[in-house]
């Protein structure tokens, strides 16, 4: 909990940069930067701070000047960083000692999105598990190998030091601030006025479309996958596979790997499961008959593969993605 001396309310102080886009800043100054009396609780000093004092470019077309400095987000109670111009650019040096005499100043430091990449350059995540965005999560992991990537996840709450992933799971963690400051009972109410969910179930992995492999017509495995695709009802067997690829079936296991680097079966699930998906957002069939529609022997079995995918229930996604909500 962020508990700063009696005489001044809880400071929270939020990057701007050259270039950013306005929604993970908005996000924080809705959250922070409001007068909320009807909390009934003492809220946030909140500062935007910049490395310099000229104006700044904003996606979208417009420009924004900082009043305050890093020297202040340096001493506040919270820092938010909510994301980087440019992921595979450095982190300026002057950033970076911010962030390090706020880590050592024992100040809670958040990053959203690509955020992560300042406080990574600062040295901050390494050894600790972290989050950003997925389709940066590789990139961050090549760069900071000391870091404990973790693509699937809304936010991780490392104590000191807490990461989102994308920029609206941003909102989920700045909620989760308020919960871990004021209760679930303010948090609810922050999040009602934002008219979200004050939790969300599920990681990243809902939300990342399915890639299919393109069909060659002279790929004997892409054959195989094209085939499974078509009888995803059906029982479906390596050995089924390796027929329709005129194959031995160890031979079609290791073309299999080498090509997609899983195995077949593991495959076909991940592929039933995607075919699960739109019909859990549009139609209203009971979650069995989606499962046993897309080859699952059982309700139970598909619940299992479904929430191993997707950190999430099937009921609890369809409530998050149903068309008809």
């Amino acid at each position: 909990m962020l508990v700063p001396p009696p005489s001044r309310l809880p400071t929270v102080a939020a990057l701007a940069f050259d270039g950013m886009s306005p929604f993970e800043l908005g996000c924080v100054v809705e959250i922070f930067g409001l007068s909320r009396p009807e909390l009934r609780v003492p809220w946030y000093d909140l500062k935007v701070c910049a490395e310099g004092n000229e104006p700044m470019r904003v996606v979208g077309g417009f420009s924004m000047r900082a009043e305050h400095g890093l020297d202040v987000l340096a001493s506040a109670d919270t820092v938010i960083v909510p994301g980087v111009a440019d992921v595979r650019a450095p982190v300026s040096p002057a950033l970076v000692a911010a962030l390090r005499q706020a880590f050592e100043r024992k100040a809670r430091i958040v990053s959203i999105c690509s955020g992560a990449f300042a406080l990574a350059a600062a040295g901050l995540l390494d050894g600790r598990e972290a989050t950003t965005h997925w389709k940066y999560a590789d990139l961050l992991q090549r760069r900071f190998p000391e870091i404990r990537v973790n693509p699937d996840v809304l936010y991780v709450d490392g104590g000191q030091i807490l990461t989102s992933a994308g920029s609206a799971a941003g909102l989920d963690l700045l909620v989760h601030l308020v919960r871990t400051d004021h209760g679930a009972t303010v948090a609810n109410a922050v999040a009602r006025r934002l008219v979200i969910p004050p939790h969300r179930d599920g990681g990243q992995a809902q939300f990342i479309q399915a890639a299919v492999t393109p069909v060659g017509e002279d790929d004997a495995v892409a054959r195989a996958m094209e085939w499974a695709l078509a009888h995803l009802s059906e029982p479906i067997s390596v050995a089924d596979l390796a027929r329709m690829a005129h194959m031995a079936e160890r031979t079609f296991v290791r073309r299999f790997k080498a090509q997609t680097g899983t195995s077949p079966l593991r495959w076909v699930i991940s592929q039933r499961v995607a075919a699960s998906l739109p019909m859990l957002e549009s139609t209203g069939a009971p979650v069995e008959e989606i499962g046993a529609a897309v080859g699952f022997e059982s309700p139970v079995t598909f619940r299992h593969h479904f929430t191993r995918a997707m950190r999430t229930s099937p009921s609890a996604y369809r409530r998050a993605f149903s068309a008809a909500r």
